[in-house]
């Protein structure tokens, strides 16, 4: 891993908690009108488990962003973890990745609940996003 510098490393993690909490709600408000909706069948139950990792994966994101800003603090107490090296900092990144694929897949998924067109919309739409967001991952400028 790189060497950050700590200032970095919290400004970057408070930055990605924030971001995660705004689209864990989002994702858990997706979820429950999914759920409301009462949609069968394989895609709608797809889109509902999608919803459901996302929503969790972006909790966990934000459970490792205050881990990492809390231990990254300059008057943290010399007991706290030194959680700018170790798997605080993976597992915001992964978890971080991991909700934001599993709700652009339960979006392109919903739209098939409904009908082939909207389907198709969804798809669509989610798909330029997934590229987009692997574009600015691998840093593709």
């Amino acid at each position: 891993m790189d060497d950050l510098s700590p200032a970095y490393l919290s400004a970057l993690a408070a930055q990605l908690g924030g971001l995660s909490a705004f689209l864990g709600g989002f994702a858990a408000t997706f979820l429950g009108m999914l759920l409301a909706r009462r949609a069968d069948g394989k895609t709608a139950s797809l889109s509902i488990g999608f919803a459901v990792s996302s929503s969790v994966a972006f909790i966990v994101t934000v459970v490792a962003s205050t881990a990492l800003v809390a231990g990254l603090h300059p008057e943290a107490p010399s007991a706290a973890p030194a959680a700018g090296s170790g798997g605080a900092r993976v597992l915001l990144v992964l978890s971080f990745l991991f909700g934001l694929y599993s709700l652009l897949a339960s979006l392109a998924l919903s739209g098939w609940a409904r009908s082939r067109g909207t389907g198709l919309t969804t798809s669509i739409a989610a798909g330029i996003g997934i590229v987009l967001v692997t574009m600015m991952v691998v840093g593709v400028n």
